[in-house]
């Protein structure tokens, strides 16, 4: 039962991923025909965003009340109808009023699982239960632009993804008593943590102001230059691609399905690299890669050499996210990582809220050719966060060590 509950727990993560590409893939085809300013879909995703950072931050009581499994199918229901309202559309405004079911959807399943998955599987795992999400983040755009270059509409995308994510609450619908009997045969909800307690230099400092742990904050400023990073790119790489590189639409969102594509294999290739390697490498030279594909999308390059640099930017993204989370109970404590794992979530979804429509706003002033500029100054600050976190965990483990030899 455990083995099929950790089947759902990937589906579960493909539907979080499904939607979260399709409005940059269609947005510039929406965009006229809605009669929205380019800048409008910024606006959306920060709503969406907003709406998630929410439901991220009431997640514990949520789950605590509901339980998880049953969390997940409502997360489903709200996305799969706000997926059918986008269909229906016909201004900016419902929009806008759809974009709040979208994101409370999110929120609480995705800190919940990332928790529980944190807490009681290996790193592969973590990797692997991210690699679905990709999966769905992949399939966004490929639909979308199969839906404009057939059809020659935005709809038909919506639509399509709106029925797969029905599909998935019908099986989580049938399957919802497979969690209260794994729940009650092994204490799902609140399950035991397999880390070894003695690898943690945190543990003793539990309280209720985890901010204060040393390290705490960079890796908060971490998450959320990651995701704004991820979510910059998903949304405006299209319209990059078309507006810089004069890329027809639907080629455009097929480009950044690569890149959401780089992301799915590179979180499927890590996870067989997380059984041999540490999380703190991985991460490391997963930024690097992305550093290098930022740079690659930077150079006055003909454009055909531009969708390496995409592929390689998602490939150098995949580890961080997932390998940052999974080090959380080793890193600041077990007793203080289900709070710092629903703060590390709010803070990743504000940098999603923020940071697209901020570059969306400059774009519309300036140039949507600046996007590579900001993705690379993102990029760089995000590892320089995650390195001044190691700084400050190997002095801690230096001083450690020295103590508990004198």
């Amino acid at each position: 039962m455990s083995t099929f509950l950790l089947v759902i727990i990937y589906l579960a993560f493909i539907s979080l991923g499904l939607p979260d590409s399709l409005l940059g893939s269609a947005w510039p085809v929406m965009q006229p025909e809605l009669g929205a300013s380019f800048a409008s879909a910024g606006i959306v995703s920060m709503i969406v965003a907003g709406g998630t950072i929410v439901s991220s931050l009431a997640s514990g009581k949520v789950l605590q009340k509901l339980g998880t499994g049953k969390v997940t199918l409502i997360s489903c229901m709200l996305t799969a109808g706000a997926l059918i309202g986008f269909f229906v559309s016909s201004s900016l405004g419902m929009l806008a009023i759809l974009a709040i079911p979208l994101g409370l959807g999110a929120g609480s399943v995705d800190a919940g699982l990332n928790h529980y998955v944190a807490a009681n599987y290996k790193a592969h795992h973590m990797n692997w239960l991210h690699c679905f999400w990709g999966v769905g983040a992949t399939m966004g755009p490929i639909i979308m632009s199969a839906s404009i270059a057939g059809y020659d509409s935005w709809r038909g995308g919506y639509i399509a993804v709106s029925m797969i994510q029905l599909m998935l609450v019908i099986v989580l619908f049938f399957t919802l008593p497979l969690w209260n009997k794994v729940a009650l045969s092994k204490n799902i909800e609140s399950p035991p943590i397999h880390i070894k307690r003695g690898s943690n230099l945190q543990e003793k400092k539990t309280g209720s102001n985890v901010l204060n742990i040393e390290g705490v904050k960079a890796s908060l400023i971490a998450f959320f230059l990651y995701c704004g990073v991820e979510s910059t790119v998903g949304l405006w790489g299209a319209s990059y691609l078309a507006g810089a590189h004069r890329l027809p639409a639907e080629t455009a969102a097929g480009w950044i399905s690569l890149y959401y594509g780089g992301i799915t294999l590179g979180r499927l290739i890590t996870g067989f690299f997380a059984l041999k390697v540490s999380n703190k490498i991985l991460i490391r030279y997963g930024q690097i890669i992305a550093v290098t594909g930022g740079i690659i999308i930077l150079l006055p390059l003909p454009v055909a050499l531009i969708l390496p640099g995409f592929i390689l930017l998602g490939l150098g993204l995949a580890p961080v996210f997932p390998g940052l989370l999974h080090e959380t109970p080793a890193r600041f404590g077990m007793e203080n990582s289900g709070k710092l794992i629903g703060y590390q979530m709010a803070v990743a979804y504000t940098g999603t809220t923020l940071l697209p429509p901020i570059f969306g706003a400059l774009a519309e002033k300036t140039d949507i050719a600046a996007l590579p500029f900001v993705v690379l100054i993102f990029l760089v600050l995000k590892l320089l966060s995650v390195e001044k976190v190691n700084l400050i965990l190997r002095k801690k483990q230096q001083k450690f060590t020295c103590d508990s030899t004198v």
